[in-house]
């Protein structure tokens, strides 16, 4: 089911699944920014019940995060949601979900736009079985409240696409990147983040003369990663695999997978055991290539290439790497579900189908 795009006048939900941090005092600053934006966009940014409570209430009450998702897909004056930030809990989530048939009702009755990314991935996960596209994409706090003077030019145009009704959609590289934030204080507002000059752009690997099409599949590699091994929490994988949120091997058939990695960083041998995690659900045998997105800070650039590599030439898969979604800033738009062509050679990357419905 693919939602429908944002028009001016429309409301959009603002909800946080996972951390608390948009309803803190130190955080007030961005709040009115990304009000301020999502205003210039011609949209009206609501906020849920519980979105506000801050860090200590929404740890502690997964209930209500998941109250204020419901309550989203309830309400008909609102057309699209964003996810403040990401986090690392959200699983907690699901029983309140996927056992609340007014709730998946709700989703197949109103299909709405939904956009974020890092921890998301698990409600990103959970929106693919219930049969909704959603965005792997910007969201509140690391986009729309940019401490800049402005959005950062490459991720105000992958928010623009949220209003557009096109029937395809070509990714292109950035020919800028930023490194992320270290200071978020309301003494930096209107400061420019530090960039670079966008030297790679796409790089193939194990791609010479390949085209390549399939639909979108993917996310955060660490998230992923939580759900296969309890890395982070105990009962995460138990839960995740009671409502079915990793897809069986079959839905990973002719897939292009899309990974990138979280602010943490993980090292190359980290990572490569995250690879391999994969490996050993049988994921490389049966999908058609690799996105892999741009590290944050161009961190460990080279060490994940050579275990991509590693990865393409055992399998003979065709992988793009240093695309420009996930934790890395600028990001674009990956859509769930959506069919994407790569063309290996050209280093050309395009959504072939619309984002929305008519």
């Amino acid at each position: 089911m693919k939602p429908h795009k944002l028009k001016k006048g429309d409301k959009v939900a603002i909800v946080s699944l996972s951390g608390g941090i948009l309803g803190e005092n130190f955080a007030q600053h961005q709040k009115k920014l990304g009000e301020k934006r999502l205003r210039n966009y011609g949209v009206e940014p609501v906020y849920m019940a519980n979105t506000l409570m801050g860090i200590e209430y929404l740890n502690k009450h997964p209930e209500a995060r998941a109250a204020d998702l419901k309550a989203a897909f309830l309400r008909d004056d609102i057309q699209g949601i964003f996810c403040v930030i990401g986090g690392d809990d959200t699983y907690r989530l699901l029983p309140y979900l996927m056992d609340d048939p007014e709730f998946i009702t709700a989703v197949h009755n109103h299909p709405k736009l939904f956009s974020g990314f890092s921890d998301t991935t698990i409600n990103h996960l959970m929106f693919y079985k219930l049969g909704l596209q959603t965005f792997y994409g910007p969201n509140f706090l690391n986009d729309l409240a940019e401490l800049d003077k402005d959005l950062l030019p490459y991720t105000a145009n992958t928010i623009s696409n949220y209003f557009k009704l096109t029937t395809s959609l070509k990714i292109i590289s950035s020919n800028t990147w930023y490194e992320e934030r270290t200071d978020f204080s309301p003494d930096v507002v209107g400061t420019a983040r530090v960039s670079h000059t966008e030297k790679l752009g796409y790089e193939t690997l194990n791609g010479s003369g390949v085209v390549i099409t399939g639909k979108l599949l993917g996310g955060c590699i660490d998230s992923l990663n939580d759900i296969l091994t309890n890395t982070r929490y105990s009962d995460e994988r138990e839960i995740c695999f009671k409502y079915g949120i990793f897809p069986e091997i079959k839905q990973w058939q002719d897939k292009i997978l899309f990974i990138e990695t979280s602010e943490e960083r993980p090292t190359p041998e980290e990572y490569e055991v995250m690879l391999g995690n994969l490996e050993k659900k049988g994921i490389f045998k049966v999908i058609n290539a690799i996105i892999a997105g741009k590290p944050q800070n161009n961190v460990y650039y080279q060490d994940y290439r050579e275990k991509l590599k590693t990865i393409a030439e055992k399998y003979d898969l065709p992988i793009l790497t240093n695309v420009n979604f996930g934790h890395a800033y600028p990001r674009t738009v990956i859509p769930y579900g959506c069919t994407a062509k790569i063309d290996f050679d050209k280093k050309e990357f395009e959504i072939t189908e619309s984002l929305f419905q008519e």
